[in-house]
């Protein structure tokens, strides 16, 4: 009786641990070479007096070399100030273990496109690829992440890396401070 609890208890912790497959919005290899990136997945969401501001992840992966999608999303009826990605930028990663990754933003300047919608709303996107240095890339496969810190061209940006966040955008579960440990693989 003892050796069948243990054995349903072990089947019960492995499938709750299993990695899920990846799943990828674009997977491509040609003549020029391969390109394959996840799904976008909400690392951070703010609403707050009707100005609302979300952030998104997704890793790519281009010949080889795996890098971070950032894509930040701000919709509000008042002024929507531009941040801009340059060749200074960079994404700061505070991890559980004490340890900060940092990200380099690749040498292309942009501000974002605004866009005004038929309700009055102005949405700027903005998207910016971050390098992962080598020296502590294998950190964010073991430890979650508990702040994020962007640094744009004029101003930085804090954001508190959830353990769980439940969108109001569109009420699905994310779990943002794992979101490296559970998908970097698919980039490798």
């Amino acid at each position: 009786m003892k050796q069948l609890i243990t054995l349903t208890l072990f089947l019960l912790t492995f499938t709750a641990f299993a990695q899920k497959p990846c799943e990828y919005s674009a997977n491509v290899t040609d003549s020029i070479g391969t390109y394959k990136v996840t799904n976008e997945y909400l690392i951070s969401e703010k609403n707050f007096g009707g100005t609302f501001s979300y952030v998104f992840f997704s890793l790519a992966q281009t010949d080889g070399l795996p890098t971070l999608n950032l894509q930040l999303i701000q919709k509000s009826k008042d002024f929507i100030k531009a941040n801009c990605f340059d060749k200074n930028s960079k994404v700061y990663l505070q991890l559980e273990n004490g340890k900060i990754v940092t990200l380099l933003h690749i040498n292309q300047e942009n501000c974002g496109t605004l866009i005004r919608d038929d309700k009055g709303f102005d949405n700027r996107v903005n998207t910016g690829i971050f390098m992962f240095m080598k020296d502590n890339y294998e950190d964010l496969k073991t430890s979650p992440v508990l702040i994020m810190r962007i640094k744009y061209l004029t101003d930085t940006e804090d954001y508190i890396v959830k353990r769980e966040l439940v969108s109001e955008m569109n009420s699905k579960t994310y779990q943002p401070n794992t979101y490296f440990m559970q998908n970097i693989r698919c980039v490798e």
